[in-house]
């Protein structure tokens, strides 16, 4: 008799964590591409900003060359790019453990669903 009422509490457990444990998976992905849409946001906006800085000191650079200052426009040009591949690296490097923590509640997440 008692593992009658064992089992079936178990079961009715179980049917009724049915539907959340199907949420878990569903949500996991859905908090994958919330941190996936972030990362990218977060890339573009530093690209587009090291974009603006680079063009602005080739602005400089252009003015400097055109007054004869060969050396400081040369500086001027590389100081832009470098700033610009700073700027890459670290939105990359940003999107990227966004997305590998995106994939790791998924993966958490499909987990405690089976």
């Amino acid at each position: 008799m008692k593992n009658i009422i064992v089992i079936s509490s178990t079961l009715v457990t179980l049917l009724l964590s049915g539907h959340a444990l199907a949420d878990l998976g569903q949500r996991g992905d859905r908090i994958e591409t919330r941190l996936d849409h972030s990362g990218d946001r977060i890339e573009n906006r530093l690209d587009n900003k090291g974009d603006r800085i680079e063009n602005r000191l080739d602005r400089k650079a252009d003015r400097a060359e055109t007054n004869g200052n060969d050396k400081r426009a040369t500086y001027l040009t590389n100081k832009g790019d470098r700033i610009d591949n700073r700027l890459d690296r670290r939105g990359d490097r940003i999107d990227n453990r966004l997305d590998r923590k995106g994939e790791r509640i998924n993966k958490r997440l499909d987990r405690k669903a089976r």
